[in-house]
């Protein structure tokens, strides 16, 4: 049922994810019986992915035929080429968490007006939790206005985050950026989806979000979801084009900033001062790995925190669209 407060565009994308939401419901009552297969190590997809990607296309593309698709699973195979809007489609954020029947994923839907996201949905159906935003509106969890949290201190603030799962992943330099996020918060959690990641933001139940190796329909929704909340986001420098450079942090605008002062150097655009420090130090996590080295491995002191002057405005790239 459609909302009369809701933009246009953004009733249809809810459409779109709730019809996606009753196919992965009704799977998650006998989840053993999916078919599963494998795009790469330890990377999933499930015929639910397949058939809540086909209904989302077909219902946003029976509204708006000139649009343009950026699928997860088919890419940008349907859809108008070259259109100035595209939707970026996440049709199950959270693949593995279905597959093993741990409750945590979502349907996640953006529509990018000229690179810019514009609208946004995240559904989550085993909560019957939808998520929206328009650009200007505000961001909503089941038609209630939220906000980011108000704590200003790091210490006392959780955050969530992905860890590296293929192969290829810098798993050490992961190490060492959760030692450090780890040693100054209250606590830090991977729930495994990070749609969903984001949309905690931006309600408040988290403080904060970071991971790498993303692409642009997991960030997408999202990210207008924290910035509507009152938020920021952007990779790991604090640059606010980020939907095309697989990292992306956000959070409250205080947390944000000292998350960038701790993070800033493991970013793929950090200089070559702090890349070459953050390679020595990952020195004795390999040793420790490998069997080499033995015993705790304690991060050194972090940067001082400080918060940066970072845009608020999310801009995508065409070229990637």
């Amino acid at each position: 049922m459609s909302s009369p407060n809701l933009h246009p565009m953004l009733n249809v994308a809810v459409k779109a994810a709730r019809s996606a939401g009753a196919i992965i419901n009704r799977a998650a009552l006998d989840v053993e019986a999916v078919r599963i297969s494998q795009k790469q190590v330890n990377d999933f997809v499930t015929e639910v992915d397949h058939a809540s990607e086909k209904v989302i296309i077909e219902t946003l593309l029976t509204a708006y035929p000139d649009h343009g698709i950026l699928a997860e699973e088919s890419g940008s195979e349907h859809g108008a080429k070259d259109a100035e809007s595209v939707w970026i489609i996440d049709p199950l954020d959270g693949t593995t968490n279905f597959i093993h029947g741990f409750p945590v994923y979502c349907v996640s839907i953006a529509l990018a007006v000229r690179g810019k996201i514009e609208q946004a949905v995240i559904y989550d159906p085993s909560r019957n939790d939808l998520f929206t935003a328009t650009k200007g509106r505000g961001a909503y969890l089941n038609e209630r206005r939220i906000r980011v949290s108000k704590r200003t201190r790091l210490q006392e603030c959780l955050i969530s985050t992905g860890f590296p799962f293929r192969k290829g992943d810098n798993f050490n330099a992961y190490l060492q950026m959760m030692g450090d996020v780890m040693q100054r918060t209250a606590g830090l959690r991977r729930p495994g989806a990070a749609a969903l990641d984001l949309a905690y933001v931006a309600a408040g139940y988290s403080d904060g979000f970071f991971e790498t190796g993303l692409q642009p329909w997991d960030m997408a929704a999202g990210s207008l979801l924290v910035t509507e909340a009152g938020g920021l986001v952007g990779n790991f420098t604090g640059e606010a084009d980020f939907l095309d450079q697989k990292e992306c942090l956000a959070g409250t605008p205080r947390i944000y900033g000292q998350l960038v002062s701790i993070l800033g150097k493991y970013s793929k655009f950090a200089g070559a001062g702090d890349k070459a420090a953050v390679r020595q130090a990952a020195a004795p996590i390999e040793g420790a790995i490998s069997g080499d080295v033995t015993g705790d491995v304690v991060d050194e002191e972090g940067p001082e925190v400080t918060k940066p002057d970072v845009a608020m405005d999310i801009k995508g790239n065409n070229a990637t669209f």
